[in-house]
């Protein structure tokens, strides 16, 4: 089976029923949820703010890592947390459009005076993305990491098994928001098991670079 074939097989069959962590789904990869503890172990974030989390699988896997590390807090930020499972001393929930400014700020007052890292889940249209990607840039810090999630869709025709977005998915969003930051790179040692669903999604925040 080709590595093509294989991401199609994970989305139809697997990814929406049959992938969970600790019963909750979680629609990931798990190759990508591997380097993620890898991050986190690197990184040892005080806040991951993780934008869109569905029934929570992710963030309550996210969570658990950090029990590990015995630090930490995900703040889940979603539109609707309706469908949200876990509950953990970890987990901070903001309801909201993750653009709103009223949602905007209330991450910020979350995020202050830590080391944060910022995972990218939520709506994959590549406008909506990029937006994310200049709002919450600013908030991560330097070393750390914005990860964007699903870059794969852009590399699969519209209307397939992952190409529902006709006007651009996330990999765009990257590809634009880095001819514009000097501020981040994309660490493609991340992607080093070649099954990823977010290619070029590794953004690492140079500690070398300036601002602005």
């Amino acid at each position: 089976m080709s590595l093509r074939k294989w991401q199609i097989y994970h989305q139809k069959n697997i990814a929406f029923e049959k992938c969970h962590w600790m019963g909750v789904s979680a629609i990931k990869n798990p190759l990508d949820a591997w380097i993620y503890q890898e991050i986190l172990f690197e990184v040892k974030p005080d806040f991951i703010v993780e934008i869109g989390s569905a029934e929570g699988g992710t963030t309550l896997y996210l969570a658990h890592l950090l029990d590990l590390l015995d630090k930490g807090l995900v703040i889940s930020v979603d539109i609707d947390h309706s469908n949200f499972k876990p509950r953990h001393d970890r987990i901070i929930t903001v309801t909201g459009d993750s653009a709103a400014p009223e949602t905007v700020s209330e991450v910020f007052d979350h995020c202050r005076d830590g080391v944060v890292l910022v995972i990218h889940d939520g709506d994959h249209n590549r406008d909506q993305v990029l937006k994310n990607l200049n709002i919450y840039s600013a908030l991560v810090s330097k070393g750390s990491y914005f990860i964007v999630e699903d870059g794969v869709v852009d590399l699969f025709r519209p209307g397939g098994s992952f190409g529902i977005y006709p006007h651009g998915g996330p990999l765009e969003a990257v590809e634009e928001f880095l001819k514009s930051s000097n501020q981040f790179v994309a660490d493609r040692e991340r992607e080093r098991y070649l099954l990823t669903c977010n290619p070029h999604g590794f953004l690492k925040k140079s500690q070398l670079l300036q601002e602005g």
